[in-house]
C-alpha cells in the first residue's frame, strides 16, 4: 500500500492549482479552493510546517483520487 505523502502546504496548492483549483478565499490559515466541476477543497496553511496524514487523506476524497492516484500526479 501507498505511503501518504509528507508534503507542506505550499506543495499542496501547488498541485491544487495545476489541477485546475482558484483560490476562492481565505478564512484565517485556512485557504479554501474550487474547480470548475465545484469540487472545494480546503487547505490548512501554516507556513514550513507539514501538513497531516490525516488532512491528506480527507483532501483526497474530496478530490475523488485514489491514493496512488494522487502520488503519480504529486
Amino acid at each position: 500500500m501507498t505511503r501518504v505523502p509528507r508534503i507542506t502546504a505550499k506543495e499542496l496548492v501547488a498541485f491544487l492549482e495545476k489541477m485546475g483549483f482558484t483560490l476562492t478565499r481565505q478564512s484565517g490559515s485556512h485557504k479554501i479552493f474550487r474547480n470548475s466541476d465545484g469540487i472545494r477543497v480546503t487547505v490548512p496553511d501554516h507556513t514550513g510546517k507539514t501538513i497531516h496524514p490525516k488532512i491528506i487523506k480527507a483532501i483526497i476524497v474530496d478530490l475523488k483520487m485514489s491514493l496512488d492516484e494522487f502520488c503519480g500526479l504529486l
